[in-house]
C-alpha cells in the first residue's frame, strides 16, 4: 500500500464497562465508558478495483474483490471484522468502493476493553466515507456483522459506547428499548484497567453457552409466565420455575442489573463505598454463578482489595483472561501502579498492564 496520498482517519474507542456484565445480549443495563485507547482507519482511494486492509500492528494485508463482498465467507482472523462490516454494508444499499485502508489501534487485542467493536466502527465510519448514516444503525449494523459474519452472539453494547460515548461520563444503556442517560462519576475516584495479559481458548465457546443457559432459563420460566421475553423482565422469585446451571447464570444476570442500578444510584451521592462494595459483588457473582472468571482475574482482583484506598475490583468484560477494572482513590495511583504488577508477576512469570482509564468521546473522524 506505497505511494498513497493523505488520506481520512476514523477514529473509534474501546471501551471498559463499569458494572453490568453479560447482562446485555439479555436485554438488561451496562454501564460501559469510552475510552482514549481507539482503533484509527484511514482511508484511500486506489484505481485496482479492489478493497484492502492493512494492519499495521500485525503488518498484514487482506484483500477483497468489491463484486464479491456480498459472498464473502468468514476466514477465521482480523480481517473478518472490516469484511463482515463491509457486506453489511453493502445489503444496506451502501456501494463499497475500492479503497485502501491502513488500520492501526491502541485497543489491546483480547484485553475485554472490545478492541473488535473499535475495528468495526472504524472501519464502517472509514468505508461510509461521506455518507451519512443514523448513530444508531452505525452501531446495529456493526452488531450485525459480528453475530452474523463473526459469529459471536454478542450484544449491543461494545458498538454503543463505540459511538456513543461521552467525554467525562459513562453511559448507563437500556440494551432493551437502547435509551441511555450519561452518568456523572465523583470526581476524587480512578478508574484503572489491569490486563492479565491472558486469553484462555474456552471464551468464545463457553461464551456462547452462556448464551444458550439463559436462553434456557427464560424458557423454564415461560412455562408459567409467558410474558418474560428476556431475563431482563425476570424476578429473583421466577427463578424457582429453572433448575441446575440455568438457575445461576438467571441469578447472575437478575441481581447484575439490579447491581446497575444501584451503581448509578452510588455514584450519584458519590457514596465511594458502596460502589466499591457492587463492584465486588458483581466480581463474586461472575466469578461463582456466571463462572467466566479464571485464576488469573480473581488473583488481580483479591490482591487489588488488599491494596489501601481500593475501593473496589471485578473482571471486565466477556471473561476468561483479559481485564479487571477497580475503583480507588487518587492517593492510591502509586501504590496500585507498584503493588499489582509486583505480585502478579511474582505469581504469574507475567507482566500485567495498567490502563488508567478516562470517559473519552465517541467515534467520529479526525480533525
Amino acid at each position: 500500500m506505497a505511494g498513497e496520498t493523505k488520506g481520512v482517519t476514523c477514529r473509534a474507542p474501546g471501551r471498559v464497562n463499569l458494572i453490568g456484565e453479560h447482562t446485555d445480549y439479555n436485554l438488561g443495563y451496562v454501564l460501559p465508558i469510552a475510552l482514549d485507547l481507539a482503533c484509527f482507519t484511514t482511508r484511500t482511494p486506489n484505481a485496482d478495483g479492489l478493497l484492502r486492509a492493512y494492519s499495521e500492528d500485525l503488518g498484514q494485508e487482506r484483500v477483497w474483490k468489491l463484486d464479491e463482498i456480498g459472498a464473502l465467507r468468514p476466514a477465521g482472523d482480523w480481517g473478518d471484522y472490516v469484511a463482515g462490516v463491509a457486506q453489511q454494508l453493502h445489503k444496506a444499499g451502501y456501494a463499497i468502493e475500492p479503497l485502501n485502508l491502513r488500520i492501526h489501534s491502541t485497543v489491546p487485542v483480547g484485553s475485554g476493553l472490545s478492541s473488535s467493536a473499535a475495528l468495526e466502527v472504524s472501519s464502517a465510519l472509514a468505508l461510509l466515507g461521506e455518507r451519512a448514516m443514523e448513530p444508531l444503525e452505525l452501531a446495529r449494523l456493526c452488531q450485525r456483522a459480528e453475530r452474523e459474519f463473526v459469529g459471536m452472539p454478542c450484544g449491543i453494547m461494545d458498538q454503543f459506547i463505540s459511538i456513543f460515548g461521552q467525554e467525562n461520563s459513562a453511559l448507563q444503556i437500556d440494551c432493551r428499548s437502547l435509551d441511555y442517560r450519561a452518568v456523572k462519576l465523583p470526581e476524587n475516584v480512578e478508574i484503572a484497567a489491569v490486563n492479565t495479559m491472558v486469553k484462555h481458548e474456552l471464551g468464545q465457546s463457553a461464551y456462547r453457552e452462556r448464551v444458550a443457559e439463559c436462553a434456557e432459563a427464560v424458557r423454564a420460566i415461560q412455562q408459567r409466565h409467558p410474558e418474560v421475553a428476556s431475563l431482563r423482565e425476570a424476578t429473583l422469585e421466577q427463578l424457582e420455575l429453572v433448575d441446575g446451571v440455568a438457575h445461576r447464570r438467571a441469578r447472575h444476570v437478575i441481581t447484575e442489573n439490579q447491581r446497575v442500578e444501584a451503581f448509578v444510584e452510588a455514584s450519584a451521592r458519590a457514596d465511594l463505598a458502596e460502589m466499591g462494595r457492587l463492584f465486588v459483588a458483581s466480581h463474586r457473582s461472575l466469578q461463582h454463578d456466571y463462572e467466566v472468571s479464571c485464576e488469573e482475574l480473581d488473583f488481580l482482583v483479591d490482591t487489588a482489595l488488599g491494596i489501601p484506598g481500593v475501593y473496589g475490583a471485578r473482571m471486565t468484560g466477556g471473561g476468561f483472561g483479559g481485564c479487571i477494572v477497580a475503583l480507588f482513590e487518587p492517593s492510591a495511583e502509586a501504590r496500585f501502579a507498584d503493588t499489582l504488577p509486583a505480585a502478579y508477576k511474582e505469581r504469574f512469570a507475567l507482566e500485567p498492564r495498567i490502563y488508567l482509564c478516562r470517559p473519552s468521546a465517541g467515534a467520529g473522524r479526525e480533525a
